[in-house]
């Protein structure tokens, strides 16, 4: 599952940047990673970084998050954050627009383990099912994660034990997701 995993985030990736190269003329761009080193950039204009993805250069583990809370992870969260190096994706599925969160660089990938363990620590005081994030919605009470139990993608309220499945898997969910530029 992994490769295919893989291989829906990439396909979404090129949709995006397809996308973005259509509606603009040029690559995708952010103002929110203006400034920040990354593999990805390739050049600053008008106050954003246009960017392109990268291959990860890190070795492709989670494990520190695992040990962390004693945990065995889902390979697809793995896949999912290993695969490449891109900017925060903004898209719709079915009618919710929201942005698949991506790791910029490899200072990124350190912050994004430590916000994974705190988001998993934070559910185990609530005696709630892990999950972990991946994307987040225009909502800031509603995120979008996978289910560490079961491997759906589902919409939650962090703090809450209510969860909507939105997609079997992230494979599903990738190919569901249509690209939006900001």
């Amino acid at each position: 599952m992994t490769e295919q995993t893989a291989a829906a985030l990439r396909d979404f990736t090129n949709r995006y940047c397809q996308h973005w190269q259509q509606h603009t003329g040029h690559a995708p761009a952010s103002s929110d990673l203006y400034g920040v080193p990354s593999p990805c950039a390739l050049e600053d204009r008008d106050q954003r970084v246009l960017w392109q993805p990268q291959p990860f250069s890190l070795p492709p583990s989670l494990d520190a998050v695992g040990r962390a809370i004693d945990l065995q992870l889902q390979p697809q969260i793995t896949t999912f954050y290993t695969t490449q190096f891109a900017g925060d994706m903004q898209a719709r599925f079915q009618q919710r627009k929201l942005t698949l969160l991506q790791v910029w660089s490899e200072e990124d990938f350190l912050r994004l383990q430590e916000n994974l363990i705190g988001h998993l620590l934070m559910q185990r005081r609530l005696r709630q099912s892990p999950t972990l994030f991946i994307a987040t919605t225009e909502s800031e009470q509603e995120i979008v994660s996978l289910s560490n139990l079961s491997g759906e993608v589902v919409l939650e309220q962090p703090g809450r034990k209510q969860r909507e499945v939105l997609a079997g898997n992230i494979e599903i969910f990738l190919k569901l997701l249509q690209p939006v530029t900001e």
